[in-house]
C-alpha cells in the first residue's frame, strides 16, 4: 500500500489522463508532438492530482550541472535600497528561468557565512553578495567547486571575483563640497559603522571635501556607528543641543536622513542637510531633500548579467565596475548659514 504522502509522478499523470509516459514528458517538458486535445487531457490531470515537476532530478537525469537558481544576500531586504537591487536581479533571474534565493545577513559576519552554506547545500549555480565587513575566505571553498560568485554595493575582503559598485567617496566629496559651496563650515557628520566599505569611502569622501577646503574634521560634529533611523534622530538630536552645533548635516544612507529629519523637528527648515541615497518622499518634503543618488536597480541588473555571464562560461579577469551618482538639488542642501551662524564662525 502506497504511502498517502507519496508526490504524484509522471506516471500516475500518464493514468489520470489515459496516455502514455512519454506523452505526459512532452507535454511537461514543451517539447512537440502532442495533439491539442490530448495536450489538454494531459493538463487538466495535471492539475487534478497536482503534479509538479522535479526540476532537480530532470537536470541530473540529463547530465546538466547547474540547477537554475542563484543565491542573493544583502545587508537587510527592508531597507528600500536593498529591496530595489533584489527586484533587479530577479527580474534579470526571470529572464533566464532561474530562481533568486534571498536572504539578509544583518550585517553579521556569522549569518552571512551560515546564508552562503544554506545557499551552497542547495547548490545555486552562483551567488552574488553584499558583502559583510570581514574575511571571505572562506567562500574560496565554493569557488574551487564552480560556484560563481559577484560582489554588489562593496567588495569582499580577501577575495578577488566581480564587483558592481558607485563612487561613494566621490559622491560624498560632492555632497560636502556643495555645503561648503554655500557658506557651511561646521558641517555635521551621521554615519552608520566605519568598517563598512561604503561608509568608510563616504567618510573619506566628507573629509576629503573638508581638508580641500582647508578644513579639520571636529569630532565633536561626527557620529558613527548609527544602525536606525532611530540612532539618527537621537544623534542629530544631539548635535543640535550643543553649545556651538552644526549649521549643516550630511547623513551617509537614506536611514540616516530619514532619521535626521526626524530629530531635526522644527530645525529642518533651517538647518542645511544633503544625504547619500536618495529616498521615498524627499522631493515632496519641505524643503525638499537634496541628495547624492545612486541607481539599485542599475547595481543589482548589472550584477546579476555579470553572474550569468560567468555561469554560461566567461573566464576573463575579474572586473571591478563603478556606476557614477548624480546630485539632486531640491532645497535643503542650498540653505544658507544664518547672520549670527556666519558671524560666530568668523569670530
Amino acid at each position: 500500500m502506497e504511502r498517502a504522502s507519496r508526490l504524484p509522478t509522471m506516471r500516475d499523470v500518464a493514468r489520470q489522463a489515459g496516455v502514455s509516459v512519454m506523452t505526459v514528458s512532452r507535454v511537461v517538458n514543451g517539447e512537440p508532438g502532442v495533439l491539442p486535445d490530448t495536450a489538454a487531457r494531459v493538463e487538466l490531470a495535471i492539475r487534478a492530482i497536482g503534479y509538479q515537476r522535479n526540476d532537480m532530478a530532470r537536470n541530473l537525469r540529463r547530465g546538466a550541472t547547474g540547477t537554475q537558481t542563484v543565491g542573493l544576500l544583502v545587508d537587510d531586504l527592508a531597507n528600500p535600497f536593498f529591496a530595489a537591487l533584489a527586484r533587479a536581479v530577479e527580474d534579470q533571474a526571470r529572464l533566464r528561468g532561474s530562481l533568486v534565493l534571498i536572504a539578509s545577513s544583518g550585517d553579521d559576519l556569522r549569518r552571512e557565512r551560515e546564508a552562503v552554506q544554506a545557499f551552497c547545500a542547495r547548490r545555486v549555480d552562483g551567488l552574488i553578495l553584499v558583502p559583510v565587513a570581514g574575511s571571505h575566505r572562506f567562500l574560496r571553498a565554493a569557488l574551487d567547486r564552480g560556484t560563481k560568485v559577484v560582489c554588489v554595493d562593496r567588495p569582499a575582503d580577501q577575495l578577488r571575483v566581480d564587483t558592481v559598485a558607485v563612487d561613494n567617496r566621490d559622491g560624498a566629496m560632492r555632497a560636502t563640497g556643495h555645503l561648503l559651496a554655500h557658506g557651511h563650515r561646521r558641517i555635521g557628520y551621521l554615519g552608520d559603522r566605519p568598517e563598512i566599505w561604503t561608509v568608510k569611502q563616504r567618510f573619506t569622501g566628507f573629509c576629503d571635501a573638508l581638508a580641500a577646503a582647508g578644513l579639520t574634521p571636529d569630532p565633536n560634529l561626527i557620529r558613527h556607528g548609527l544602525r536606525t533611523r532611530e540612532d539618527a534622530a537621537a544623534a542629530v538630536a544631539r548635535l543640535m543641543a550643543a553649545q556651538d552645533p552644526p549649521t549643516a548635516v550630511f547623513t551617509s544612507n537614506d536611514l540616516m536622513s530619514v532619521g535626521a529629519l526626524g530629530g531635526l523637528g522644527p530645525s529642518a527648515g533651517r538647518i542645511a542637510m544633503v544625504g547619500f541615497d536618495d529616498f521615498a518622499l524627499a522631493d515632496r518634503m519641505t524643503p525638499a531633500v537634496t541628495v547624492v543618488a545612486q541607481d539599485p536597480a542599475a547595481l543589482g541588473a548589472t550584477a546579476a548579467q555579470l553572474l550569468f555571464a560567468r555561469i554560461d562560461g566567461d573566464t576573463s579577469a575579474p572586473r571591478d565596475l563603478v556606476l557614477l551618482t548624480r546630485l539632486l538639488v531640491r532645497g535643503s542642501g542650498e540653505i544658507a548659514p544664518t547672520a549670527a551662524d556666519r558671524k560666530s564662525l568668523t569670530a
